[in-house]
């Protein structure tokens, strides 16, 4: 069995006096703690993982865990100082980062009066690692656009709600920007062969099953897992990525709590020679979360993440 899970570890930051930092080194060990706690639990054989800071932070948090892993992190962080990675237990053969928009979809507007965005917010990552099986599986991780708005000046609040339409609306496109750029990445990857490529694209998609954004992740439509189409072969299965988030058991069917009410934002998207493969896919949320607002200071001191790992098991 190969298990292969996606966490965003909220703001893993070194100790320091900027927003969103561990305050003090206490708090820092504590969620390191926290977090390797988590990873041990699931024993994942490869880990995506969205808002890592520095390096050097994730390599503290490599050093708790368990067996020998090796780290992979993007080279294109956003203006946080935030980025993607990929933890192995598994050999990693190549890896390969993704930051230009897609010919044709950008650039896009982002701000008020500001240069039109050219590259996605935050760099995309794939590795591509070997099994015990000896099959290679291409894990992509990504961070689309936060629905949570900031606004000019630092600002979690607008001005009125003319400026809350319009950065909703900045978000809108640079998360479509980013969703349609990495799904023109999975084609290249699959190249019409996903019946014999394994694909796994995961991350933080700031939005549910549903949303249109992440549906334009999937590809063509009409095979999703729950619809009778699913066991009826067509030409799309060669391009098609199925979100596995039907699969997580219906009561534990979320990844973050907002506003005190659940919501899937991270996910687990397969290629159809992985979906022949699926033995489980789980959100570990026993350990509690937290319920979360617009304004992500008061997270700056939490000794855990605010998401919940996703996770899923394939046969060899």
């Amino acid at each position: 069995m190969t298990v292969i899970g996606t966490w965003n570890l909220e703001n893993l930051f070194l100790p320091g006096d900027e927003d969103g930092r561990p305050p003090d080194q206490a708090t820092y060990e504590a969620k390191l703690d926290a977090l390797a706690g988590t990873i041990g639990r699931m024993a994942p054989d490869v880990l995506a993982l969205q808002e890592i800071g520095e390096s050097a932070a994730l390599a503290d948090l490599v050093e708790r865990l368990d067996g020998d892993w090796t780290s992979h992190v993007s080279a294109h962080p956003d203006s946080r100082g935030i980025r993607v990675a990929v933890i192995s237990r598994l050999p990693v053969e190549e890896t390969e980062d993704l930051v230009a928009y897609a010919d044709g979809v950008g650039p896009v507007r982002a701000s008020d009066g500001g240069a039109l965005s050219e590259e996605m917010g935050r760099g995309a990552f794939r590795a591509r690692v070997r099994t015990t099986g000896g099959d290679t599986v291409d894990v992509v991780t990504c961070h689309l656009k936060s629905k949570l708005l900031s606004y000019p000046g630092g600002r979690f609040a607008p001005r009125d709600e003319g400026e809350r339409a319009r950065y909703g609306a900045f978000a809108l496109y640079r998360r479509a920007a980013e969703a349609a750029t990495v799904r023109e990445w999975a084609n290249a990857l699959l190249d019409g062969e996903g019946q014999d490529r394994s694909l796994l694209v995961c991350g933080d998609l700031n939005d549910e099953p549903g949303a249109a954004t992440t549906q334009i992740l999937l590809g063509p439509g009409g095979s999703e897992i729950g619809t009778p189409g699913l066991n009826q072969p067509d030409k799309g299965d060669a391009w098609r990525l199925w979100n596995t988030a039907p699969l997580i058991p219906e009561a534990r069917r979320y990844s973050r709590v907002y506003r005190g009410r659940g919501e899937l934002i991270d996910h687990v998207l397969v290629s159809h020679r992985l979906l022949q493969r699926v033995a489980t896919v789980d959100s570990l949320v026993d350990r509690g979360l937290p319920s979360v607002t617009d304004d992500p200071r008061p997270r700056a001191t939490a000794h855990d993440s605010d998401h919940a790992p996703v996770v899923a098991t394939f046969t060899d």
